[in-house]
C-alpha cells in the first residue's frame, strides 16, 4: 500500500508553543512510519516550505494552539493550498476560538453555562458592577487564547483590577464570569458527520492550584485526571450530549473537547477546543484510550477524518477540478 504523506503541524509563535512542540513531537513519535511518509512544519518558520511542498502532501496533523494556527489561519491556508487537515474548519475555528462568540452560539442551540458579562479594551470598566451583577468569587478571562493564559479567580474586589489587567495583557476582550463551584469535566468528541463522543474524564487539579491552570494542564503529577468519571451513568450520557451539541454548534469537525462543570446536579459547558492537547498527559488521549483506542490510532483516525471531510464535503466535479489543480502544479 502506498504510504501517505502527511505534513504535521507544531509549534506556532503563540503562548502554547513549546506545548505544541510537545505535542507535535509525541504525534511524530507515534505515527506508523510504514504507512506515512512524515515531514514536520513550524508554522512560526516553516509557511513557505508547506506552500511548496503542498501538490505532494496528502493530509496534515494539525497541532498548533493559540492565535494564530487555531483560529482559522492556518486552516485557510490549508484550504487555499487543498491539503485536507484533521480539525475543524476556518468558521468553527474562528468561533471557539473566540469564547465570547462561543456563548452566543451556545445560548442560540440552548446550551447551558455560567452567567458572563464582556468588556473591551477602552471601555470604562466598571469592577464594582461586575461584582455587583455576578457575585463573588468570579472567574476573568481574556476571550480568546487557551491553557488558561490570562485567567484569574477573583475571591475580593480589590483582586479585580488585577485580573482584568491579567486578561487584557491577552486579548482586547475579556469576559468576567460567575463562579460555579463543583467537577471540572470534560468531553472528546470525534467525528465529522457521524459522531462518537469519548468517555468523560473527570478533573482534579492538587492542592496548589486554585484551578486547571496552565501549570496543573501540563506538568505530570499536577491534577489527577479520571476516567471514565466518578458520576452517574445519566449524567456521564448528559455531558456526552452536551459535548456533542457543542461540537455541532460550533461548526466543528474532525476532534474537538468540550470543557463543563457540574455545580449543583446542572451540568455547564464552558468552552470548547477545537484542536485539543495532544501531549502524553493531555485529556483528548486519555479519553480515546479508555475507548480502546491507542494514541497511535487516535493519530490513524484523526487522518482518515481529514481525507473523510474532504470526500464527504467536496462535489464530483469539484473534485476533477481539484485533481486538475494539482496535476498542474507538478508541470
Amino acid at each position: 500500500m502506498k504510504k501517505l504523506n502527511v505534513a504535521l503541524l507544531s509549534g506556532g509563535t503563540s503562548g502554547e508553543r513549546e506545548i505544541s512542540l510537545k505535542g507535535g513531537d509525541q504525534a511524530y513519535e507515534a505515527l506508523d512510519k510504514s504507512r506515512y511518509n512524515v515531514m514536520r512544519y513550524d508554522p512560526g518558520t516553516d509557511l513557505a516550505r508547506l506552500a511548496t511542498d503542498a501538490a505532494d502532501i496528502d493530509a496534515a496533523l494539525v497541532i498548533v494552539h493559540g492565535v494564530p494556527g487555531e483560529d482559522g489561519t492556518i486552516q485557510g491556508m490549508l484550504d487555499l493550498m487543498e491539503i485536507p487537515y484533521q480539525c475543524t474548519g476556518v468558521l468553527g475555528s474562528a468561533i471557539a476560538m473566540n469564547k465570547l462568540v462561543s456563548k452566543f452560539f451556545y445560548e442560540k442551540a440552548g446550551i447551558p453555562g455560567p452567567k458572563y458579562i464582556s468588556c473591551s479594551r477602552g471601555q470604562s470598566v466598571d469592577a464594582s458592577g461586575i461584582i455587583n451583577r455576578l457575585g463573588l468569587p468570579l472567574v476573568i478571562k481574556p476571550a480568546s487564547g487557551g491553557s488558561s493564559l490570562g485567567m484569574s479567580i477573583v475571591r475580593s474586589a480589590g483582586d479585580c483590577e488585577d485580573a482584568l489587567a491579567a486578561a487584557f495583557a491577552c486579548d482586547d476582550t475579556v469576559i468576567a464570569e460567575e463562579y460555579l463551584a463543583g467537577t471540572e469535566i470534560t468531553g472528546g468528541v470525534l467525528g465529522n458527520d457521524e459522531l462518537e463522543a469519548l468517555p468523560i474524564i473527570e478533573i482534579v487539579p492538587k492542592n496548589a492550584h486554585e484551578f486547571f491552570d496552565y501549570d496543573a494542564k501540563y506538568r505530570a503529577g499536577e491534577t489527577d485526571e479520571i476516567c471514565p468519571a466518578r458520576i452517574d451513568e445519566g449524567l456521564a450520557k448528559t455531558a456526552q450530549n452536551l459535548a456533542e451539541a457543542a461540537h455541532r454548534a460550533l461548526f466543528c469537525s474532525g476532534c474537538s473537547r468540550t470543557d463543563m462543570i457540574i455545580s449543583n446536579g446542572r451540568i455547564h459547558v464552558l468552552e470548547t477546543n477545537t484542536i485539543p492537547g495532544m501531549t502524553s498527559v493531555s485529556l483528548l488521549p486519555l479519553a480515546a484510550k479508555t475507548a480502546g483506542i491507542s494514541y497511535a490510532q487516535l493519530l490513524d483516525r484523526m487522518i482518515e477524518l481529514a481525507i473523510e471531510k474532504r470526500t464527504i464535503r467536496t462535489k464530483p466535479e469539484t473534485k476533477k477540478n481539484s485533481s486538475f489543480v494539482r496535476e498542474k502544479r507538478h508541470l
